[in-house]
């Protein structure tokens, strides 16, 4: 079975997904921002008020995978929106990361 799946596979389906139910409409970058950041929410809650050195159970692995992938859902939606290919944004992102130098507290 081959798991390798590329970011125009997905953003197509996602696409006819949304067409599909006619929510192009819906879909400003406001929207989209806010729908993203709701899901970062989701992320966040299921590590509220555990302790940080508490494992996430089965369940909660599940859930999170979840979450992560509505956010990328909604950020693949505003990089078509944006006509970028996010593969694309975050190398340059890495790239840019390299160069830069943050001062470390020992």
């Amino acid at each position: 079975m081959n798991n390798k799946v590329d970011y125009q596979q997905i953003i197509a389906e996602l696409i006819k997904f949304r067409d599909d139910r006619n929510w192009k409409k819906y879909h400003s970058l406001k929207n989209l921002a806010e729908s993203l950041n709701l899901e970062a929410s989701e992320v966040l809650e299921i590590f509220q008020w555990k302790p940080e050195s508490q494992q996430l159970d089965e369940a909660e692995v599940d859930h999170l995978k979840e979450e992560l992938a509505d956010t990328l859902i909604y950020s693949f939606y505003m990089c078509e929106k944006l006509g970028v290919n996010p593969l694309e944004i975050v190398r340059k992102k890495v790239e840019f990361n390299q160069k830069r130098h943050w001062k470390i507290d020992n």
